[in-house]
């Protein structure tokens, strides 16, 4: 590995070039941690160039999580290999809102990474505790949308490894042992119902996984607002966080997105279909032909992922008192969601 994997391993003189200058261009710089994310650690790095340059002043530095936990699933689950893969192969030239990546690198472990990548300040994180309403929402539909039309129903989806990479034997595995320590974690925080879909979704496993969808496409998988940079006026959005890529229905993506995001469970409820409604329109305009009503009932189906993500997520990762919260409304708003919908119905 001839790559640094941390900012305190990178040098001036490394970073520089990979910034396309020369090598004694940048003085120095300073880190601050940014963001989140519990599976890998982010930094923003400032820096020192010595003159006029044609350069940023300030990149993001995304590397492995400092957590051997989290490590340890991103390897099982090819987790790192995803994101590299898309900076290096899909995201330029895609037109999908997302960050500028100046460097991208993976060692042979699949655990030793870097990403140096485009600051998008003073775009702000979303705020998964606090929530979004459907208004909000809009500018994340409509980036959604961009991703799905990227490879709707296209032989490509089967052309990229890293893409195919089929996880079900390790879910199959994993799932149903991570559901009781998530019912065990959250029994008196979560309401009886909420904690019991976990239970219809584990009788039910083979299915959800081996459903067919109505269509195919490259799907995000962890479509929340804490992966979703916004704008100061909050009319643009960027996404971020591609570690959980995968094929599926873009209807999923949606359902997911509306269930972890929206607080309220009358708002949430009343803004199902009308989120659905401006996604397939929002499919239309880039020059997709969708089936509102098979993807309806991908949706439907979909609603569960949010759930499910946290039950795997929460029992996998680094455990903080912020990561324990959000997690616990990660799975309670999508069960209501669920619920709502009669998503275990349709399995």
């Amino acid at each position: 590995m001839n790559f640094p994997t941390a900012p305190g391993a990178m040098s001036t003189a490394w970073l520089a070039g990979k910034l396309g200058q020369d090598a004694d261009a940048l003085r120095g710089f300073s880190v601050a941690k940014v963001g989140t994310g519990q599976m890998c650690d982010s930094f923003r790095l400032t820096l020192d160039w010595a003159g006029q340059v044609d350069a940023p002043a300030t990149v993001v530095a995304k590397c492995p999580s400092h957590d051997e936990a989290s490590r340890n699933i991103a390897k099982l689950t090819g987790t790192y290999v995803k994101e590299v893969s898309w900076y290096r192969e899909l995201a330029a030239g895609s037109g999908v809102a997302a960050p500028v990546c100046h460097y991208a690198e993976i060692a042979d472990d699949e655990v030793d990474f870097i990403l140096i990548l485009s600051d998008l300040a003073p775009a702000r994180q979303g705020d998964q505790l606090a929530g979004l309403g459907l208004a909000g929402l809009v500018p994340c539909i409509d980036a959604a949308a961009g991703l799905h039309s990227l490879l709707w129903d296209d032989p490509k989806l089967d052309a990229l490894p890293w893409l195919a990479r089929d996880n079900g034997d390790v879910i199959r595995a994993l799932f149903p042992q991570l559901y009781a320590g998530f019912r065990e974690r959250y029994t008196t925080r979560l309401a009886p119902e909420v904690l019991n879909l976990g239970a219809g979704i584990v009788e039910r496993l083979d299915a959800y996984l081996t459903r067919q969808t109505a269509t195919r496409t490259i799907v995000h998988g962890d479509l929340r607002i804490d992966n979703i940079l916004f704008a100061p006026e909050g009319d643009r959005c960027w996404l971020v966080d591609w570690q959980t890529l995968g094929r599926g229905s873009g209807a999923t993506d949606l359902a997911y997105l509306v269930g972890t995001s929206i607080a309220d469970p009358f708002e949430r409820a009343a803004a199902d279909r009308p989120a659905f409604d401006h996604w397939i329109a929002a499919l239309r305009l880039r020059g997709v032909d969708p089936d509102p009503e098979t993807l309806w009932a991908d949706y439907r189906v979909g609603a569960l992922s949010g759930y499910f993500m946290a039950v795997f997520a929460s029992m996998s990762v680094e455990r903080t008192e912020r990561g324990d919260e959000m997690f616990a409304v990660m799975a309670e708003r999508p069960a209501r969601q669920a619920l709502s919908l009669g998503s275990l119905d349709l399995l």
